[in-house]
């Protein structure tokens, strides 16, 4: 059964959402689901912007035909190659076989990638800035390389001033009948995910996400339609702010973040010692992770979220514990940069974790050392109380700036 929404007298939302899926792109955990979004435009000529993942595809399907209402399907405008988005180009050429696809040259590329289709005689080039008129609509194509793949681009539609925005202010997460991001409570329910979804997905590209932004400053956009999650109608500016912010790896909060590795508790006692300590000396904003407990998705999010950031882990095999060892390996791959740190290592025979990770901290930009690096001998004693509270009173001083 269709399920299509109106979004202006021509403009539709035709996607839909997957509560099943465990795991976006097999990887990032996502307990409250994801939608596919996807919109046609009802003009003189019928345009359908980007599809959806294969697993939602027959209410998609549904929704397509009963919003074209018997007519025919004139254009595909495809913003974004990854399968999520394009897994069922393929049938809707079967049944709307005059369509003709809009992409740039490297899209057309990568559907013949992905397909055996004749796509050649389908496809409508585009280069940066062109427009297509469908009738009462006009739409300017903006590329916007590298967020997150190389053929990405957005569409803007001069007519009511939406920005189909291909994967940039998306967010994980399934709709549940509000479609509007001012129809939930969005700040409390939805930022972690969006969060979350940006670093991960796109957080290595800030620049080239800084530069889309600039471009996207040029327009008179008053909509964003994004490929995942609710549309944003209100409070642009406040949603393009926490963009700007992650884009230019600047911290979103002032708060000390303690990420920790533990192997008999040892080291989340040292921990949890320096967090008491911290507040004692005026931090209020403290949040604690055990690595092995939380994904390593939420963590990279944290680190991007905090200003000042302590890692402790045990030496393992000579290395830094595993998990912890993911982590500083995910925030390398992620261009982490722009932060307060600190070390803390524990061993009891072969002490090395610390001066791997400080070394890692060390390749990454702008990374400013409080302390240097703590080293506990299975333990934490009583003598080395005293490197702890220096710790807490230099990660005030970082937080309380």
């Amino acid at each position: 059964m269709q399920n299509i929404r109106r979004i202006t007298d021509d403009v539709f939302y035709v996607g839909a959402s997957d509560r099943r899926l465990a795991l976006f792109e097999n990887v990032y955990p996502i307990e409250r689901g994801v939608s596919y979004n996807s919109y046609i435009v009802l003009d003189e000529k019928t345009v359908l912007l980007d599809t959806v993942d294969h697993s939602v595809s027959r209410e998609f399907l549904e929704n397509v035909e009963a919003a074209l209402a018997g007519r025919a399907l004139d254009y595909l405008v495809v913003n974004h190659m990854e399968p999520d988005h394009c897994s069922v180009i393929a049938e809707l050429v079967l049944r709307y076989p005059g369509v003709k696809i809009v992409g740039n040259q490297k899209t057309v590329q990568m559907i013949k990638q992905f397909y055996s289709f004749d796509v050649d005689s389908r496809a409508y080039i585009v280069k940066d800035g062109d427009t297509l008129s469908t009738g009462k609509h006009s739409f300017t194509f903006v590329f916007a390389p590298m967020v997150h793949w190389p053929e990405v681009m957005v569409a803007f539609d001069s007519a009511t001033g939406i920005l189909f925005s291909a994967d940039a202010f998306g967010t994980f997460g399934a709709l549940s009948g509000n479609l509007y991001a001012d129809e939930v409570e969005f700040e409390r329910e939805w930022l972690d995910d969006a969060r979350r979804y940006y670093i991960n997905i796109v957080g290595k590209y800030g620049v080239q996400v800084t530069n889309t932004l600039k471009k996207a400053a040029t327009l008179p956009i008053k909509m964003i339609c994004p490929l995942h999650g609710p549309i944003w109608r209100e409070n642009l500016g406040w949603f393009i702010g926490k963009y700007s912010t992650w884009a230019g790896y600047e911290p979103e909060e002032k708060g000390l973040l303690i990420v920790y590795s533990t192997i008999y508790g040892n080291t989340a006692n040292a921990m949890d010692k320096l967090a008491a300590l911290a507040a004692e000396k005026g931090v209020r904003n403290i949040h604690m992770y055990d690595a092995s407990k939380t994904d390593v998705s939420v963590l990279v999010s944290e680190c991007f979220r905090y200003s000042t950031i302590v890692f402790a882990s045990p030496t393992y095999n000579a290395e830094i514990f595993p998990k912890m060892s993911m982590l500083i390996t995910e925030l390398k791959e992620h261009a982490f940069q722009n932060r307060d740190v600190a070390v803390v290592e524990n061993g009891t025979w072969a002490l090395s974790a610390g001066k791997k990770i400080t070394e890692s901290l060390e390749g990454m930009k702008n990374m400013r050392f409080l302390v240097p690096t703590i080293s506990i001998k299975s333990s934490l004693k009583a003598d080395q109380e005293g490197l702890l509270e220096e710790l807490a009173a230099k990660a005030a001083e970082s937080v309380n700036a």
